[in-house]
């Protein structure tokens, strides 16, 4: 069956449909990893996205059920060069094609994914429409030009209820904007009290709950449109221990007074450099945002850049000189990529545990 891509620059692309037999509207964005396709694909961070690897084959190691990142996914659109019809590895579970039937997302192969990446990289990110059901070129037009990009991303992929995973070690409040589970299994590993809440709860319920320190996890969109989680951060800077990662890193910045843009295709791919500041420090990162904290905008805050990306000098980490409160762009948990930046936990549980002993201390006292 044949799929249709349509850009809003008028560039059309034809080629096999597979997946799900549907429609989609979504912004058309690259990803430059070898392998990673079933965590990009669950990474919440993709919402309302149609996702372009760069990497000419995907499908050849299947699907399987312990590599998701999130409870289902919720990219839009998947495109590739070439798709896998009989992927071969031991813990394949279902083909590519079959799990993005059973979770109703429409894929296109066989098209140009190099010229479409020459395309986003000159003229940016950019809305389109996929279709696997056989729509006219008129309709897609039409379409295209009446839909509209999501604003409420946040809000789609965030948990609706409070969960925890019991530990013995310090309290961390997991703040959800689109978290992935490479976030909690770090801090399960390290022996944490996870507590897990929605993006827009508030700081008196959150103070509720008796944490050590919060992590601002990664999520989708713009950080400008959830300003309600803002404020609570801000508060909650004030109060105890906090590390942002991704998104959380740019409300982290935004609740200090910093000031955020949208890049012109962002940084999406588990190989991108990024030196460390303090240290000299050049680390392999992973990597899916598509907006990115003004390093002009840092001037007057109380926050240092810590972390620049090599490939165009964009803020990829901050400190706060005065609180304990740090942040990267980029991901530590790095499902799929390099493990590099895991120590940036233990920076974090080190903060937990000063924490927890000042409220130990005070209670004997």
């Amino acid at each position: 069956m044949q799929a249709k891509l349509l850009l809003a620059d008028g560039t059309r692309l034809e080629g096999e449909a597979f997946g799900a037999e549907t429609e989609t509207l979504g912004e058309v964005v690259f990803n430059t990893g070898m392998t990673g396709y079933q965590e990009v694909l669950t990474d919440p961070s993709y919402c309302g996205q149609i996702v372009t690897m760069t990497y000419p084959l995907i499908g050849n190691y299947g699907m399987n059920r312990h590599d998701i990142e999130a409870r289902r996914p919720f990219v839009h659109g998947f495109v590739v060069r070439e798709r896998a019809d009989f992927p071969s590895n031991w813990r394949s579970e279902q083909s590519l094609d079959r799990w993005l039937k059973d979770y109703g997302i429409p894929g296109i192969a066989g098209v140009d994914t190099r010229m479409l990446t020459r395309k986003i990289r000159v003229h940016g990110t950019m809305k389109g429409i996929l279709s696997t059901g056989g729509a006219s070129w008129g309709s897609l037009e039409e379409k295209l030009d009446a839909g509209f990009l999501l604003r409420d991303q946040v809000a789609r992929v965030s948990t609706r209820s409070i969960h925890a995973s019991p530990g013995y070690g310090p309290r961390v409040v997991l703040m959800d904007f689109g978290a992935k589970y490479g976030i909690q299994r770090e801090l399960i590993r390290r022996g944490c009290d996870v507590v897990v809440v929605p993006w827009d709860t508030s700081f008196e319920e959150i103070e509720r709950l008796g944490p050590d320190g919060i992590l601002l996890s990664n999520g989708p969109g713009d950080p400008k449109d959830v300003p309600e989680a803002i404020r609570t951060v801000g508060r909650l800077l004030e109060r105890y221990p906090l590390f942002g990662i991704c998104l959380g890193h740019q409300l982290f910045a935004l609740a200090s007074g910093a000031d955020t843009e949208k890049m012109t295709y962002g940084h999406r791919g588990a190989n991108h450099p990024v030196k460390n500041l303090e240290t000299g420090r050049t680390y392999i990162t992973s990597q899916n945002h598509g907006y990115s904290v003004r390093n002009d905008s840092l001037e007057g805050t109380e926050l240092t850049l810590t972390h620049i990306a090599l490939n165009d000098g964009t803020c990829e980490g901050l400190t706060h000189r005065r609180l304990p409160a740090f942040s990267v762009q980029y991901h530590p948990e790095a499902a799929p990529g390099p493990h590099d930046s895991e120590v940036l936990f233990d920076r974090f549980m080190g903060l937990l545990n000063g924490r927890k002993q000042e409220k130990e201390g005070a209670a004997h006292a």
